[in-house]
């Protein structure tokens, strides 16, 4: 995740507005999956970190589509984050579907 953004940061400015909203996505998604552990693990709230999860899944996926025309290379790198993410949210469910 930080060589993807370092990669779309060290592409130009923040003055481009591709960047910027790269990175802004980027630092969306970072919050969102801060949040997750506050809200499952803090919070004990399996439905509002399965909320948080399913959002943070599509903000990775804009940011991705953000990242992909100013670093295709940025955007394959969060990939595998995607993936990992997708597989927490399948076990998010799971709890909060067995602990009603």
């Amino acid at each position: 995740m930080g060589v993807a953004a370092w990669l779309v940061w060290r592409r130009g400015s923040l003055a481009d507005p591709n960047i910027r909203n790269a990175l802004f996505l980027f630092l969306v998604q970072l919050s969102l999956n801060a949040l997750w552990s506050v809200l499952f693990f803090g919070l004990r709230s399996p439905l509002l970190a399965l909320l948080d999860i399913l959002t943070l899944a599509a903000a990775i996926l804009a940011t991705i589509a953000a990242f992909k025309p100013v670093s295709p290379l940025a955007a394959w790198l969060m990939v595998p984050y995607l993936a990992w993410v997708s597989f927490a949210a399948i076990l998010n469910a799971s709890i909060w579907k067995l602990n009603p």
